[in-house]
This record gives structure tokens, C-alpha cells and sequence, in this order.
């Protein structure tokens, strides 16, 4: 009778040893002077002794995925993108409370270890680290033969911000009257997959390779466009004027995500005449037949962050963000809420103003 091994049983400890030697490089790119020890501890270490200039330090914590976005990397066998939007999704949630985001640990659950393909998932993390300004301070790879295909896998990760209690964004700053400004998307983001390939790609992974001309490339190359990460614009634009909220739009839409950042007693009209989406929307909206209210619901239709300042400092928001390579506009304005108005549905967790998004797109 063979003896049992883990090895036999579909684990490879020396792949993943290997892994771990051809992520060193990329980690390494991620290090901040604040970092304590070196990728292989058992633990991140972070230094915070150079925040004790806060009055009242708030640490802010986030952690998500990248959803079946997966699944569009694997059918074109490319990894080192998707990192980029684990990331994005994490430091643009904490950048939405004002917070720094500081240091980020992942996860990577696969079938089997391929040291290659688990190097260029972290390189894109890694990637998604230095736009961000964060800190890739640990994460654990895990082999999960029986459960996972050997070519699949899934990403996690959490993130750490902080800010001083004195510099906290969110609704309870924001007025009647406060504009909104919008920042364009990259595309779809991270948000709607499953929607989006049951159109474009109908269960055949071969329609990854469809050239579409209003792309200008193929379906697989618009759908794995990296998430932008707002967080070093939205960072700068917070010290550069004055800012009362950030909405971060991810999954639930645009009506569902601004709500939430407003005051109960507050509503605000995003006038659709005032960008025109990504050719992406249109096509998808087209090719599936999908309504324009599951559209807005499920994807980010152009605005990826949205700032709300004080109307007096909506230009110089403006100028700044461009001067930062984010293309923005002034989409809507705050005003008080009517009895009984609802907008285009709750706000994503339940709390927040009514949000409606109202005109035709140019």
C-alpha cells in the first residue's frame, strides 16, 4: 500500500515556496519606511508612531474581492490585472471616509499552486499597492485540491486607513445646496460580471477573443480594463479644498451608492445630460436587451468616485481632479428632501438620502 503524502493529496509545498520567491520583488515595490518586517512573517508589522500628531486617530478597515471578473482572467490566461481591482476595491472604499490607506493583507484560494500565475496575481496587487500608496504587508496563498479546478482561484483582501476624527467625511457634513461632483469610471470596474458576460460572452470563453468596434479592441481586453484607484486624487482633492463626502459606486449602482453618503433629509437629481458612458454600457444595454433601470442598478455607467463640496469650491474640485488625470463634472446639486420621496430606490445598506437619476445620457 502507497503511503499517503500531502503532496499525493494534491498540496505542493515547494510550489508554493516558489511563488512566495517570485512575489518578493513585487512586494517588495509596495514597502512604505513605516513597514517592520519582511514578506514571510507570520505577521504584518506597521508603524504608526508617525500619526501621534492626530488629535484623535481613527483607524478604517475594508475588505472585499474581485467577484467573476475571475473568471474573464482565466479564459484569457491573464493575471496580472486583476490584482489591480482587488485593491481598487478595497483603498477607494476606506479613501471614502477620508481615510489613508495605510497597509493591505490578501488571500489567494486556488486548485493548485502555479508559481508563474500566482506571481503575476500578486504583481498586479502589488501594482494596485504603489498607485493606491499602501503598504502590501502580508497574505497567504491557499491550495484547495478537490474544492477548486486546478486553474481556478479567488481573491480577498482587507486593507487598513486611517484618519483624525477632526478630518471624518461622510454625511453628517454634507448640506442643501453642496454639488456633486463625478470622476469617470475606467469601465465596468469590478461590479456587474455576471451580467455583463452572460451577454457578451454567453458561456463560451472563446468570445473573449471578439473584436468590437466600438471597444477599438477585443471583449476580453474592455472587460479586464483595470478598476481606477481614486485614492491618491481623492486624498489630495480632500487637503486641497473642502470636501463633505465621498461615494465610492461599486456594486448597486449609482443612485444606491450616492444615497447612502447623504443625510436622511436630503435628495439630489444626477442629470444624465451631463456625460455621455463608456461605449461598454451601450453595448451591453444593446446586445442583452437590458433596461436602462438595471443598467444604473448594476453598473457604475461611467462614475467610478463621486466628491460632494461646497458649491463655491465645485471648479476648483474640478480643476484639480483633472490636473490629476480623473476626468470630472459637476453632475447634480443637494437639496432638501420632499415628503415621502423615495428616488430611485433605498440607499445600499439601508440609511441615506433619495437619489434620482433623471435626463437622457448625450
Amino acid at each position: 500500500m502507497a503511503k499517503a503524502s500531502y503532496a499525493a493529496s494534491g498540496v505542493d509545498v515547494e510550489a508554493g515556496e516558489r511563488a512566495v520567491e517570485l512575489m518578493r520583488s513585487s512586494v517588495a515595490r509596495t514597502n512604505r519606511p513605516e513597514v517592520l518586517a519582511g514578506l514571510g512573517g507570520f505577521a504584518g508589522l506597521f508603524d504608526l508612531s508617525n500619526y501621534r500628531h492626530m488629535v484623535k486617530p481613527l483607524l478604517a478597515t475594508s475588505t472585499d474581492g474581485v467577484g467573476t471578473k475571475i473568471a474573464v482572467a482565466r479564459a484569457m490566461d491573464k493575471h496580472d490585472t486583476v490584482g489591480i481591482d482587488l485593491v481598487a476595491m478595497v483603498v477607494d472604499d476606506l479613501v471614502v471616509c477620508g481615510a489613508e490607506p495605510l497597509f493591505l493583507t490578501d488571500y489567494i484560494a486556488t486548485g493548485s499552486v502555479d508559481p508563474a500565475r500566482m506571481a503575476a496575481i500578486v504583481s498586479g496587487i502589488s501594482e494596485g499597492c504603489v498607485q493606491a500608496g499602501c503598504a502590501l504587508i502580508g497574505g497567504e496563498t491557499a491550495e484547495h485540491p478537490g474544492l477548486m479546478a486546478p486553474d481556478e482561484y479567488d481573491l480577498a483582501a482587507a486593507g487598513t486607513g486611517i484618519v483624525d476624527e477632526s478630518d471624518l467625511l461622510g454625511p453628517d457634513r454634507v448640506q442643501v445646496g453642496d454639488a456633486l461632483i463625478a470622476m469617470a469610471s475606467s469601465g465596468l470596474h469590478s461590479n456587474g460580471y455576471s451580467l455583463a458576460r452572460q451577454v457578451l460572452l454567453g458561456g463560451d470563453p472563446a468570445k473573449c477573443e471578439e473584436y468590437v468596434e466600438e471597444f477599438g479592441r477585443t471583449v476580453g481586453e474592455e472587460l479586464l480594463e483595470p478598476t481606477r484607484i481614486y485614492t491618491k486624487a481623492c486624498l489630495g482633492l480632500a487637503r486641497s479644498t473642502t470636501v463633505h463626502a465621498f461615494a465610492h459606486i461599486t456594486g448597486g449602482g449609482l443612485a444606491a451608492n450616492i444615497a447612502r453618503v447623504l443625510p436622511e433629509d436630503t435628495a439630489a437629481d444626477i442629470d444624465r445630460t451631463t456625460w455621455r458612458p463608456s461605449p461598454v454600457f451601450d453595448v451591453i444595454a444593446r446586445r442583452g436587451g437590458v433596461e436602462q433601470t438595471e443598467m444604473e442598478r448594476t453598473f457604475n455607467m461611467g462614475i467610478g468616485m463621486l466628491a460632494v463640496v461646497p458649491a463655491d469650491a465645485a471648479d476648483s474640485a474640478i480643476a484639480f481632479l483633472d490636473a490629476q488625470g480623473v476626468h470630472s463634472w459637476t453632475a447634480g446639486t443637494v437639496r432638501a428632501r420632499r415628503s415621502g420621496e423615495s428616488g430611485d430606490g433605498p440607499a445600499k445598506g439601508g440609511q441615506g438620502g433619495a437619489v434620482s437619476v433623471v435626463g437622457e445620457y448625450r
